[in-house]
Order: structure tokens, then sequence, then C-alpha cells
């Protein structure tokens, strides 16, 4: 295992940034076989500086992966998924989330492309997901747990395995675009609307507190 420390502070850090977006222009382009000279100079780095910071091309190809993912659950999508814990009408509010979450989902190409290529590599690559099995849909996707956190916490929802319900809110609301995209193909507008409506409900009927005993 790879243990010397990584470069720190704000410089290092730009270095960091500026290297993670070279390679995944880089990985776009000519999959995870293109060579770490042809990322350094897209960063404008030296290849030895790229290793200083991840080590590897397993570990540079990961960190692209881990901030590319869960980019639709950045900027609105975040702050829907932050409201619900307050919202009045939970059902309502859960479903504007669901929207817009699904509609960033939908609507980002490089995402979708950089999730093909994670399913391209594995075979090859299966230390590639060791990462993503190691910290578990809660490590990964922050956003998602935070928000039901807040609802269980608040007593609007019941949810005794934390882990699995973020699964299931995914296998509901965002599985369909990922499976039918890695096929080339989409969901329509009406099936995403019927598919974020129904699993909204879904979820909420199963995570609903038990009704008080009748007077």
């Amino acid at each position: 295992m790879d243990t010397k420390p990584r470069p720190a502070g704000p410089r290092a850090e730009a270095k960091r940034q500026a290297i993670v977006k070279a390679a995944r222009e880089a990985f776009l382009r000519d999959g995870f076989g293109v060579g770490m000279d042809t990322i350094a100079a897209g960063a404008g780095v030296s290849k030895v500086t790229v290793y200083n910071h991840f080590g590897s091309k397993e570990a540079l190809f990961t960190a692209v992966i881990a901030g590319a993912l869960d980019e639709p659950l950045g900027g609105d999508s975040a702050t829907a998924l932050a409201g619900l814990a307050d919202a009045p009408d939970l059902r309502a509010a859960f479903v504007d989330a669901a929207r817009t979450w699904v509609a960033a989902v939908r609507g980002n190409a490089e995402v979708i492309a950089l999730r093909t290529l994670v399913a391209a590599e594995l075979h090859r690559f299966p230390e590639l997901a060791h990462g993503w099995q190691d910290h578990g849909p809660e490590g990964h996707h922050p956003a998602v747990a935070d928000a039901l956190r807040a609802l269980a916490d608040r007593g609007r929802l019941v949810i005794a395995d934390l882990e699995t319900a973020i699964i299931q809110l995914y296998a509901l609301l965002v599985f369909p675009h990922l499976v039918f995209g890695s096929y080339g193909t989409t969901v329509d507008d009406d099936a995403t609307d019927r598919l974020i409506t129904h699993g909204v409900d879904m979820f909420l009927g199963y995570y609903a507190p038990p009704a008080p005993p009748a007077a």
C-alpha cells in the first residue's frame, strides 16, 4: 500500500484540481488507456507531480470518478434535499427535490459517459471499485444521507438502516436512467415523471412513521 504523504496546502490543492480536471477530459476522450504524460501535459504539471498527488493511475481515475458521479447532487439538488426535513408538505417537497435531482442526472452527459467508462474498466481493474465498497453509499452520497438522517431525526420517517434506504432511493429514482443510458437509450419524459412520483410514494409509504392508535 502507498502510504507516502500527499502534497498539502493551497498551491498543492490547485495543482490537484488541475490534474483531476485534465484527467477527466483525457479519460473521457481516450479511455483509461490514456498515458499519464498526456494527463500531466493537460494539467500543466510534470508526471512526477501527478504521481506525488495520486500515486497511480488507478487512484487518479478513482478520484476523477469520486468527484464527478455525484455532481447531480450539487447545487439546486443539494438545496432541495436539505430542505425536506422542514417542508410542511413532505411529499410535495420530496417530489420537487427528486425532479431536480433526476433532471440533473439526465442532463449531465459527461457524468453518464464516466459511469459507462467505469463499467467498461472494472473487469480489467477491479481495484477501482474498492474505494466505493469501503466507504458505502452513505459516504459516497452525503447529500442524500444527510437529508434522510434529518427526516429520521425529526420523526418524519423511520429509517433503521440508512445505507439500505439510500440504495433503495437511488433504485427508485436514478438507476433506471443509468441502466437505460448504458444501453444507449433513454427513459422518456412522461415515464420519468411517473417513476419519480410513484417512486417517492413507495419510499415515503415504506418509511412512514406508524399511524397513531385510534382513540
